[in-house]
């Protein structure tokens, strides 16, 4: 096993995963999900793309400045500006990397950046060089390289790499290629390429067809060392490789790869969790490695060849990604440097007394709710009170629904906007639908409600419910959550954490100016 190459592991959830519509993250949320990734013991973090917008800057320096143990990359297209800010924006990593591309396939020179292949391949060749100014680490990614033509990508590819390109990372920018297809590609360009043994060769693969691990995994069948990759395959429209997926399948056919990963992954599922409680995206139960089901057994003959012998049916133990590993339940007993201790090992720090205390109280509320309280609910709880509270021009104060049978719902709530105590009431299909509609009476959002989605976090019925809310305006989507043990109060939180987003100025909008 130690003779085996390492599989670097590159995370991008806070990069092309917060590309996701509605999964914008603020800055803390990005500190909070990448100390959990280092936690995790990924290789690279990808914070973010510097250039987007002052808050996407602001994220990735904040994590260049916490992060000590991976190393921390900026996305930046093949151009100057891009690069000297995400060179800038790294400048206080302990190691970081410049992670620049350009689109290489016909129709993307052609249609979208109007230049010719010559071109395209001076500029890339440019960018890698700028880039080695702030940092030895380059990375250079030929965006849909999946649908480029093959000797152009080995022109391009010996070029960056003669400029000092470290790691040359081929994606898959559209899900379009088949495993076998896409691993032919990665063997015949090592074969091809005269100076392939002075890079890293990594891949980034999309799941428009459901292949993005099945490729990913092929590639490193055939050579690849570097694997990018998503919490819970996270990312823009089908999302990205999975990360759990792509690290298991390594770890369990280690029969089949002649390369390793060196993760902690009994991480996994915390990590799991903490980016869909922040992102507000659901992990279906059924989703391999994290999903609720993923070790569960229903029909009697599994059952019966588990109990005998658990490898009849599981070709991986749950506790070695985190499921029923160090999961300490408090209580309304339960006090303040259990709460602290608790929420440390979930990589949440408290940075003084009085957050300690805040976070204390809702603590106790909500232990006066339900008798007792999991992970997942301190998860919540924090992600709950995650909005600075400098940028909530609206908090609620109080509400009251009404829902009977024969009889229109109506509710009636009390918000302050703006330090002042507003009272709105409407009538609805159903109490959240009459909640809602008091709400933007007051708030007059001008949104419009794309989703809406109802989570039990834990089992039971005095389980808190986690509602997310997607609004949209002009373009712009945000997320908003909310958790209680009553689902209305959970809905109406939700529905105002999403509209302070919308109300605050925009910062940071999602940058669809490019992907790889």
């Amino acid at each position: 096993m130690s003779t085996k190459d390492h599989l670097i592991i590159f995370d991008t959830t806070l990069r092309d995963g917060e590309q996701s519509p509605g999964a914008s993250m603020t800055r803390d949320e990005k500190v909070r999900i990448a100390k959990a990734l280092e936690k995790l013991k990924v290789d690279v973090i990808e914070a973010g793309f510097p250039i987007a917008s002052p808050g996407d800057f602001e994220g990735v320096k904040a994590v260049a400045a916490v992060i000590k143990d991976c190393r921390v990359c900026g996305l930046a297209r093949a151009l100057d500006k891009d690069i000297d800010r995400a060179g800038e924006a790294l400048a206080g990593a302990v190691a970081g990397r410049i992670h620049t591309f350009i689109a290489t396939s016909p129709i993307h020179m052609e249609k979208k950046l109007g230049m010719t292949p010559d071109q395209v391949l001076e500029q890339a060749v440019h960018a890698v060089k700028r880039a080695r100014r702030f940092t030895d680490d380059v990375e250079f990614s030929p965006e849909d390289a999946g649908r480029s033509e093959i000797d152009f990508l080995c022109r391009i590819l010996e070029a960056v790499i003669a400029a000092g390109a470290r790691t040359v990372n081929i994606p898959d920018t559209v899900g379009y290629n088949i495993p076998d297809q896409f691993g032919s590609l990665i063997r015949t360009l090592r074969e091809r390429v005269v100076n392939a043994d002075q890079a890293i060769f990594s891949v980034h693969c999309h799941n428009d067809l459901g292949l993005a691990t099945a490729n990913s995994l092929a590639a490193v069948r055939n050579g690849a060392r570097q694997v990018e990759c998503t919490i819970n395959g996270l990312g823009e429209r089908a999302g990205n490789a999975a990360l759990e997926e792509v690290v298991m399948a390594v770890r369990t056919r280690q029969d089949l790869f002649d390369c390793n990963v060196r993760l902690d992954t009994t991480q996994i599922v915390p990590c799991s969790r903490l980016v869909s409680s922040i992102t507000g995206f659901p992990v279906q139960p059924n989703k391999a490695v994290v999903g609720a089901n993923a070790f569960a057994h229903e029909a009697g003959i599994h059952q019966d060849g588990v109990l005998k012998n658990r490898e009849t049916y599981e070709i991986m133990r749950a506790q070695e990604v985190g499921w029923n590993a160090n999961r300490m339940v408090l209580g309304k007993h339960s006090g303040r440097n259990a709460l602290r201790s608790r929420l440390l090992e979930l990589g949440v720090v408290l940075s003084s007394e009085e957050e300690l205390n805040a976070a204390f109280s809702r603590f106790k509320d909500l232990a006066d709710k339900k008798h007792d309280i999991y992970d997942e609910d301190l998860q919540a709880l924090v992600s709950d009170a995650n909005l600075d509270a400098a940028k909530e021009r609206v908090k609620l104060v109080s509400l009251r629904v009404c829902s009977e049978t024969g009889e229109v719902p109506n509710a009636a709530v009390v918000l302050q906007f703006d330090g002042e105590e507003r009272t709105g009431t409407a009538t609805g299909g159903g109490p959240v639908d009459a909640t809602f509609k008091a709400i933007e009476s007051i708030v007059n959002s001008g949104t419009v409600l794309k989703l809406y989605s109802v989570n039990a976090i834990t089992s039971g019925t005095d389980a808190q419910g986690e509602v997310t809310v997607r609004l949209e305006k002009g373009g712009r989507i945000v997320n908003g959550q909310g958790a209680d043990t009553d689902i209305v109060i959970a809905s109406a939180k939700a529905y105002i954490n999403a509209c302070n987003k919308i109300l605050h100025a925009v910062e940071r909008a999602h940058p669809q100016i490019g992907d790889v």
